[in-house]
């Protein structure tokens, strides 16, 4: 097939390709050792454990390789929804002490996280509000969600995948402050997490550590909006996203992408989520 064909031909999304008529934003930080983690979690370590050098083949080629140990909700991730029960049930009923038998979930685990090629909304809270970032323990309530919506001519509907951005991800390079222990994190509330759910989204996701309001002192001792959206509702978390770039270039709608890693009977996976916008 030429690309003279393929220009052709009637599927728009590939012809914009070819054309090269797309961009490509990421939403996502680099997987970096030594980058925030929650406590709850194992953090990301990286380093080589073969060097060029090592081995020198016959041929003077020679090859490195690394060793990789993470979580699976750290750095940019998305939740399985195994990741959160409720008074022991997960997401359908379904039992988690029996699910989780054997080392990993054989119901609802990170391999049945679907790919997402959605219809992506930003809600910009943080400049809706008239800041770079929201303050620290700040709730993020339905109104916040509304007008934030409004400002950017949109509504969520049924499949959309819904992104919030409170500012937060400029601090990812500050541990301490990102991460919230003592003055807290910004974050949806219940009522924003039910309005949400009401929508019929997919997923949510924001640029914090967890996708809850984190009040100052509290750290991570419940989490309501992973039961009402996990458990509750069949809905998809995605934290730690990085959407300072979105931001700037003022994306509202847009086509967004989203790749989780297949682990079997895991309860979160990570991801190199983007948006593809017309160039």
């Amino acid at each position: 097939m030429t690309e003279q064909t393929v220009t052709a031909g009637p599927d728009a999304l590939l012809n914009a390709v070819v054309d090269n008529e797309t961009d490509i934003i990421e939403l996502g930080h680099p997987h970096t050792t030594g980058m925030p983690c929650s406590p709850n979690h194992p953090g990301f370590r990286m380093t080589l454990i073969r060097r060029h050098g090592d081995m020198v083949r016959p041929d003077g080629g020679s090859a490195s390789n690394e060793i990789i140990v993470t979580g699976g909700h750290v750095g940019t991730h998305v939740d399985a929804l195994s990741h959160v029960s409720h008074e022991g049930k997960l997401h359908g009923g379904i039992d988690a002490q029996e699910a989780q038998r054997g080392g990993r979930f054989s119901q609802l685990g990170a391999e049945s996280i679907p790919f997402l090629l959605r219809r992506g909304l930003l809600l910009d809270v943080a400049r809706v509000r008239g800041v770079d970032a929201l303050d620290a323990g700040r709730a993020i309530t339905e109104q916040d969600l509304r007008d934030a919506a409004d400002a950017a001519g949109v509504t969520p509907r049924r499949g959309d995948v819904v992104l919030i951005r409170t500012g937060w991800a400029r601090h990812f390079d500050d541990p301490q402050r990102y991460l919230g222990q003592q003055d807290g994190v910004p974050g949806a509330d219940v009522g924003a997490g039910r309005w949400l759910a009401a929508a019929g989204v997919v997923a949510a996701g924001a640029d914090t550590t967890a996708f809850e309001h984190i009040p100052a002192g509290k750290g991570h001792s419940v989490l309501p909006v992973h039961r009402v959206l996990l458990v509750e509702n069949g809905i998809h978390i995605i934290e730690h996203l990085n959407l300072e770039e979105a931001s700037r270039r003022g994306l509202t709608e847009f086509t967004f992408v989203m790749a989780p890693l297949r682990i079997t009977g895991g309860t979160g996976s990570p991801i190199r989520p983007v948006a593809v916008v017309a160039a």
